[in-house]
């Protein structure tokens, strides 16, 4: 659900001196097996490694592993020299993870800029097929912020944009091919519509389709939109009151999960959805809807386990001021009552936004347990990534 310095301008693809070392040869880290958390999660998680860190980023998260799970693509806001003022947007960068001669990871590597400066950004995805190549919602340029319409939790302090000019955005990254850092491509539209939001987009695994949420001109609420890139058709799949995004294809490509708020109360509910193909391979609608919660919770971005067996999604259960992660089972057959959750996450502050690698042995989130820095009240959100021990429900 996101800008270097002007002296960055028209160079289409940057690397960041930080994330990997350069910037600060120190971070404050925390001994895990301190934390009160790590009893709790003990069942759930191990090898935890912190991926991103306060003294190089104001904030990260909303991260996804490539096919490989040898990168990742983040949205976050770099942290500027002192006395500046950090940027006002998300930008998109992709890092490559830092592995033992075991496979684990251990760390990321320099993180390369996508966007473009004074962008807006959001929702980076991986090609399933092409290696190097990416998608995200961006703005390109920098957004006009008056009467932009976005969510937020009543009164709440968190709320996030849906800029009318966002669009989804793709890119080629050289060196996630061995290529250099520079004289990739720039963020270029993927395709053409009405002005509006577009953003929250993910592939196919077989890589023909592309599901995002769009805001058409006139409306308050967004719905979900297939592209099939094989013929560039675009068809409306999910159309209710409300908002309805975060869509994710399910392992098998025959499902999409998403959250909705459909009882406008701002307390967002998990979805899952059979959907409808025609004798070509199209994605031409959706064959059934299923609810998986309807409780007083905002429950949003769920992300299917590689197994299909269950998700795991980021909700307010706990408390709307500590979001934790769960994992859901998503078997279609049972209804919102009797369906069996699990706790995953125990540190205070915001756990969400959790993604798999496509083996299912790492789970990535954005996580505000890490180690608080300088005169910050409490610990910034960045990206933690963790082995799956037993997530199942």
């Amino acid at each position: 659900m996101r800008n270097m310095n002007a002296s960055l301008m028209g160079i289409g693809l940057i690397c960041v001196g930080i994330a990997g070392g350069c910037a600060h040869q120190q971070r404050a880290s925390v001994d895990v097996r301190d934390q009160g958390w790590y009893d709790g999660e003990a069942g759930s998680l191990s090898d935890y490694v912190q991926l991103t860190f306060a003294e190089d980023w104001v904030k990260a998260g909303e991260s996804y592993f490539d096919p490989t799970g040898d990168w990742i693509i983040f949205q976050a806001v770099v942290r500027p020299p002192a006395g500046e003022e950090p940027d006002e947007h998300y930008s998109m960068y992709v890092g490559k993870l830092k592995k033992n001669n075991r496979g684990d990871i251990t760390g990321m590597h320099k993180a390369i800029l996508l966007s473009e400066p004074g962008s807006a950004n959001t929702c980076g995805y991986f090609h399933p097929t092409e290696p190097g190549t990416v998608i995200f919602g961006s703005t390109i340029g920098a957004p006009k912020m008056e009467d932009q319409p976005g969510y937020q939790r009543g009164t709440g302090r968190y709320r996030w944009a849906f800029p009318i000019e966002m669009d989804v955005v793709t890119m080629a990254v050289p060196a996630i091919n061995g290529g250099s850092a520079y004289g990739a491509s720039v963020p270029t539209p993927m395709f053409e519509r009405p002005g509006g939001y577009d953003a929250e987009c993910a592939y196919s695994p077989d890589g023909r389709h592309v599901v995002f949420a769009s805001i058409e001109p006139g409306n308050i609420g967004a719905d979900l939109w297939v592209i099939d890139l094989y013929t560039n058709v675009q068809r409306k799949i999910v159309e209710a009151d409300g908002y309805d995004g975060g869509p994710f294809f399910s392992p098998d490509g025959g499902w999409i999960c998403y959250r909705s708020d459909r009882k406008g109360n701002n307390l967002l509910q998990l979805f899952i959805s059979k959907l409808r193909f025609d004798s070509g391979g199209a994605i031409i609608g959706i064959e059934r809807e299923v609810q998986l919660t309807d409780n007083e919770h905002v429950n949003w971005a769920p992300f299917w386990h590689p197994s299909g067996r269950y998700l795991v999604y980021a909700t307010s259960e706990v408390s709307h001021r500590n979001y934790e992660v769960f994992a859901i089972e998503g078997d279609p057959a049972k209804g919102t009552e009797g369906r069996r959750t699990r706790r995953i996450t125990h540190a205070d502050g915001f756990d969400g936004l959790p993604v798999f690698s496509n083996d299912g042995v790492w789970m990535m989130w954005t996580s505000q347990r890490g180690a608080i820095f300088g005169d910050d009240e409490r610990p910034t959100s960045q990206v933690w990534a963790a082995r799956v021990v037993d997530a199942q429900p």
